[in-house]
C-alpha cells in the first residue's frame, strides 16, 4: 500500500513539475528559433535553473495533490484500522477458544479423576464382597464337614443301634405265635399244650423240651410255660389261654 503511494505522490508530482518545465521548454524554443538565445547549452541550464526553482517553490499544501494524498493516506488508515480490528476480533476468539480448551481440559481431567475414583471403589466393593463369599464358602465348608461327621456319626450309631436290635430281638415271639392249651400233671411231672396259632397243630410239652429254639425252663399252673434261650426268657402263662 505504501508502495502504491510513493509511486502515485512520484507520478502527481512529475506531473506538477512538468507543466512549468514544459513551458520553459517551449520559451526556450521559441526563442531560439527567434534568434533570442543562440546558445543551446545556456537555454539547458536556464531550463534546469527554472526546474529548481520551481521545484523548490512548489507548496503542495492545499494542493490537488495534496488531497488525493491525504485522501489516500485516509483510505489506508481505515483499511489498517479495519484489518487491526478484524485482527482483534481474532485474537478475541483465540483467546475465547482457549479458555473453552482450558475448561474442556479441566472437565476431562474432573471426569477422569472422578472415573478412577468411582473404579476404585467399585474395586473395593468387589474385593470386600469376594472376601465375604470366600468367608461364607468357609463357613460352609465347615459346616459341610460338620454335617458330613455329625451323619457318619450318626451311621454308626444307628447300625450299631440297629445291630443291636437286631441281635436283641427275639427270634420267637411266643405271645404272638403260641397259645397255652392246658397244664396237666402234678408235681415235676407236669405237661403243658400249647397251639401253633398259625397252622393250629398242638403239641404236648414238658421241662427240658426244646420248642423253636427254645427250651422249656419250667411249667406251673401259676408262671405257666418259661421258655428261654439263655438270653432271652419268655413265658406263655395260663390266662393267654383263655
Amino acid at each position: 500500500m505504501q508502495n502504491k503511494m510513493k509511486s502515485l505522490f512520484t507520478v502527481l508530482f512529475a506531473m506538477l513539475v512538468c507543466v512549468p518545465y514544459g513551458a520553459v521548454a517551449a520559451v526556450a524554443e521559441t526563442a531560439a528559433q527567434s534568434g533570442d538565445v543562440t546558445d543551446s547549452n545556456d537555454i539547458a541550464e536556464e531550463m534546469d535553473a527554472v526546474s529548481a526553482a520551481a521545484v523548490a517553490a512548489y507548496n503542495p499544501d492545499g494542493s490537488v495533490f495534496q488531497q488525493i494524498t491525504d485522501l489516500e493516506q485516509e483510505k489506508v488508515l481505515m483499511q489498517l484500522e479495519k484489518e487491526r480490528a478484524q485482527l482483534d476480533l481474532e485474537l478475541d476468539r483465540l483467546a475465547a477458544e482457549k479458555i473453552k480448551l482450558h475448561m474442556e481440559i479441566d472437565e476431562l481431567s474432573g471426569r477422569a479423576e472422578q472415573q478412577q475414583q468411582e473404579l476404585e471403589n467399585t474395586q473395593a466393593k468387589l474385593e470386600a464382597e469376594a472376601a465375604r463369599l470366600e468367608r461364607e464358602k468357609e463357613e460352609l465348608e465347615a459346616q459341610t464337614e460338620e454335617l458330613e461327621s455329625r451323619r457318619a456319626t450318626y451311621a454308626t450309631v444307628t447300625n450299631t443301634t440297629s445291630t443291636s436290635t437286631q441281635e436283641n430281638k427275639p427270634a420267637v415271639n411266643f405271645d404272638d405265635q403260641y397259645r397255652l392249651v392246658n397244664v396237666i400233671g402234678a408235681g415235676s411231672q407236669l405237661q403243658a399244650t400249647i397251639e401253633n396259632l398259625a397252622t393250629g397243630q398242638k403239641k404236648t410239652i414238658s421241662v427240658g423240651k426244646v420248642v423253636d429254639g427254645y427250651t422249656v425252663q419250667s411249667i406251673s399252673l401259676d408262671d405257666g410255660v418259661v421258655f428261654t434261650n439263655g438270653a432271652d426268657v419268655q413265658a406263655l402263662n395260663v390266662g393267654k389261654a383263655n
